[in-house]
């Protein structure tokens, strides 16, 4: 099984906002997302391929309204909190965090957790309040990752290395993976390694020898969970990413990087046509 997910952090910004969206009216952004790629990607078999979307919380509505008969797209979230509503128990006093339980009731049935940026903010907070257990992060995590999938959402975890842990890569990889997977349903599980070091402007990507290798440990330390490269899909790696047996699909986020930048539905599917061969 392949696994493509698409990633839409803040892409919903208009440009007068300084953000990249020239594709819709913010209102409409999710349904023009979903409409704009589902009819392409009902010609692959989805025993073989999967595609799920990440929005922001104010467009899954959109996103799952537009869904079609026999959609292939997965409608996701960009994480869920570390706690969730029970009957008998906390009922809703979640003021600005989003629950497992709302994911789903708004038509969720996956979620990105453990993203580089999610663990920069997590990390940024620990280190105001003076926390320097750098474990902790993990164990958040996976509290959320418990919680999703105990609502049935699948789970793309993504982990990786920063430039200053290069050096103990295999350290830094297992904690993320022993923690965070700790007492979790694999099956419900995808990892996403991002090479932390290696994504931005002006950074050498990671090549196929490197991701080859960081693939194998984490199929070792995971009993085999299935791995997507999540340093970004791109028509300009798509080939290299395919030629890797031990990765098993990717993330993919922006689509242009020079020129009116963004996020284009034509384009998306343009690198899964590279990606897949197809």
């Amino acid at each position: 099984m392949k696994h493509i997910y698409l990633n839409l952090k803040r892409f919903d910004v208009p440009t007068e906002f300084g953000g990249v969206n020239r594709l819709a009216p913010v209102k409409d952004w999710g349904k023009a997302i979903v409409s704009g790629t589902q009819e392409g990607l009902k010609k692959y078999d989805p025993s073989e391929v999967e595609f799920a979307q990440y929005f922001p919380e104010a467009h899954l509505l959109g996103a799952v309204e537009a869904l079609s008969e026999g959609s292939p797209v997965q409608v996701g979230c960009q994480g869920v909190y570390r706690m969730d509503t029970a009957p008998g128990g906390n009922f809703g006093a979640f003021t600005t965090n989003r629950p497992a339980a709302i994911a789903k009731a708004l038509g969720c049935s996956s979620v990105i957790i453990g993203h580089c940026e999610e663990r920069n903010d997590l990390n940024g907070v620990l280190q105001e309040a003076g926390v320097t257990d750098t474990a902790a992060v993990n164990r958040i995590l996976n509290k959320e990752i418990r919680l999703a999938v105990s609502r049935g959402l699948k789970v793309l975890y993504c982990i990786g290395e920063k430039d200053t842990e290069l050096d103990r890569w295999q350290e830094v990889l297992r904690e993320q993976l022993e923690i965070g997977l700790d007492g979790v349903d694999k099956s419900m599980v995808v990892i996403g390694y991002e090479p932390v070091w290696s994504i931005g402007p002006g950074k050498t990507p990671a090549d196929k020898p490197y991701i080859t290798k960081i693939a194998r440990f984490v199929k070792e330390v995971t009993g085999g969970i299935d791995v997507v490269y999540g340093g970004g899909l791109k028509v300009d790696n798509a080939e290299m990413l395919a030629s890797i047996d031990e990765i098993d699909g990717g993330l993919i986020a922006l689509t242009r990087f020079t020129g009116e930048i963004g996020f284009y539905p034509d384009e998306y599917l343009e690198i899964i046509r590279t990606y897949l061969g197809k």
